[in-house]
C-alpha cells in the first residue's frame, strides 16, 4: 500500500478541527495507520494517538506532529480552502481553517512512517510517532502524559519534531539552546459598575477601564524591558458589553505573554499585573480584577550536541547551506513537555513551505512581511509540492540519524 499524501493532505487541509475536537482527524491517522500495519493506540489525552514502530534492538526514537486547527475563516482562495465550522469552548460557532500548517505536519508524519516502515532492513530499534492534540492551546502534550503516554509506550532517548513555517522549500532553521520563547495565556477580568450609557457617571465604566489597560501594558516592552532582551506583550482578545446603551459590568482581556527564559517570565509578568491592578484602582474599582493563567508553556530548548549531530545530518542529505539558524522565534510550543518529562533531549526545527521564486522576489522587493503570509494567517498556506515530499524527507533523515 503506498499512501497518496497529496490527497492526505488536501483531505486534512478540507477538514480541520479545533483543539481536542480532533475526532475526524485522529481517524484518518488510525485509517492510515491501520492501512501500514503499524501498531497504534488512539484516545490519549482525548484526542491524541501514539504509534509504535518496533525494529529490535537500538534507540527509542519519538517523532511528534500536532493536529489542531485554528479559529480562523480561509481566504486563501485554493480549489481545497476549508469552510468548515465548529464551535469553540465558549460556545460559539466559529470558522476553522489549518492556518498554522499541522495538516502538513500530519501529513508528513505519516509518510515518513511508511517509508521508515518500508526499510526496516535499514535501521534498528524503536520509533513512537505521536499524534497530538491541542498545540494551539498549549495543553495538548501535557494531556496526553497525564494519560500516561509516557509510561504505555517505549520512553524516549529523543524527541523531534518540526514546524512548517514562511521560509523557502528546502531550508531548514534550526538552533541549539532556545529556539522558541516562553508563554502564558491569561484571562483578566476587570470588573466595574453597570449601568445607563445616559448616566455615565453613575457607572465604574469596564470599557474605558479596559482600554487605558491595554494602552499602558503596551509600555512594558517600549518602556521597562532592556532593548536588548526579548519580551513580547499581546492583547488578542477584548469583550465587554451587548448594546451601545448599556454600560456593562466588566471586560474581560485575553492576553499573550512571551519571554525566553523564568527570570525573564517573573520580571514581565510582576509588570502586567502591577499595571492591570492600577489602572483598576485609577478607575475607581470596587473590586480588584481577576487575574487567571490559562497556559504556561516553557521554552522550548533544543539539546546542543544533538542539534549539532542533526544540523550535519541536514546538511549531507541535502546539500550545504540548507540549514539555517533563524534565530529565537518568539512563538511557542507544547512539544517541549515530552522530552522535560522524559528527561530526553529535544530537536526541534523549522522548514521551509513558501515557493522559493516567489520568497526571494519579496526579499528583493522589501515586501516579505506583507507578501509572505505567517503562520495563524487567514491566507497562510504552504506550497503543497514538494513541501510535503521535504517534510517526509526531514523526519526520514531525523529519525534515521538516532536510530541504530
Amino acid at each position: 500500500m503506498s499512501i497518496d499524501l497529496e490527497a492526505l493532505y488536501i483531505d486534512l487541509h478540507r477538514h480541520p478541527e479545533l483543539s481536542f475536537q480532533e475526532t475526524r482527524t485522529a481517524a484518518v491517522v488510525t485509517r492510515v495507520l491501520e492501512q501500514l500495519g503499524i501498531e497504534f493506540e488512539e484516545g490519549i489525552g482525548k484526542t491524541g494517538v501514539a504509534a509504535v514502530l518496533r525494529n529490535g534492538e537500538g534507540p527509542v526514537v519519538w517523532l511528534r506532529a500536532d493536529m489542531d486547527g485554528l479559529p480562523v475563516e480561509e481566504r486563501t482562495g485554493l480549489g481545497y480552502a476549508s469552510t468548515a465550522r465548529g464551535t469553540d469552548p465558549a460556545g460559539q460557532d466559529v470558522p476553522i481553517m489549518h492556518a498554522c500548517g499541522h495538516d502538513m505536519h500530519v501529513t508528513a508524519l505519516l509518510g515518513a512512517l511508511e517509508r521508515l516502515h518500508a526499510t526496516t532492513d535499514e535501521w534498528s530499534g524503536t520509533i513512537v510517532a505521536v499524534f497530538q492534540p491541542a498545540e494551539e492551546y498549549g495543553s495538548g502534550s501535557q494531556a496526553m502524559i497525564a494519560d500516561g503516554v509516557l509510561d504505555r509506550f517505549p520512553r524516549p532517548d529523543i524527541v523531534l519534531g518540526q514546524h512548517v513555517t514562511p521560509l523557502p522549500v528546502g531550508v531548514v532553521g534550526v538552533r541549539s539552546g532556545t529556539q522558541m520563547a516562553a508563554s502564558d495565556g491569561l484571562t483578566v477580568t476587570l470588573l466595574g459598575r453597570g449601568g445607563h450609557g445616559s448616566r455615565p457617571h453613575s457607572t465604574i465604566d469596564p470599557v474605558v477601564m479596559a482600554a487605558a489597560t491595554v494602552m499602558r501594558l503596551q509600555t512594558i516592552v517600549s518602556r521597562e524591558v532592556d532593548p536588548r532582551d526579548v519580551a513580547v506583550v499581546t492583547v488578542g482578545s477584548i469583550h465587554a458589553g451587548l448594546k451601545n446603551n448599556i454600560i456593562p459590568a466588566e471586560a474581560r482581556l485575553e492576553l499573550s505573554l512571551r519571554y525566553p527564559d523564568d527570570q525573564a517570565r517573573d520580571r514581565v509578568m510582576a509588570k502586567v499585573e502591577r499595571i492591570i491592578r492600577a489602572e483598576a484602582d485609577a478607575s475607581g474599582a470596587e473590586a480588584p480584577p481577576v487575574i487567571s493563567i490559562q497556559h504556561t508553556l516553557p521554552p522550548t530548548i533544543n539539546d546542543a550536541d544533538a542539534t549539532a549531530r542533526l544540523t550535519a545530518a541536514f546538511e549531507r542529505a541535502f546539500g550545504e547551506g540548507t540549514v539555517m539558524d533563524p534565530g529565537m522565534f518568539t512563538g511557542s510550543e507544547d512539544v517541549s513537555w515530552f522530552a522535560r518529562d522524559s528527561g530526553a533531549p529535544l530537536v526541534f526545527w523549522f522548514f521551509g513551505g513558501v515557493d522559493p521564486e516567489a520568497y526571494a522576489a519579496a526579499v528583493a522587493a522589501d515586501t516579505v512581511e506583507k507578501d509572505i503570509p505567517t503562520n495563524h494567517s487567514p491566507f497562510y498556506a504552504p506550497v503543497m509540492h514538494p513541501t510535503i515530499e521535504r517534510g517526509v524527507a526531514n523526519l526520514v533523515v531525523a529519525a534515521r540519524e538516532f536510530l541504530g
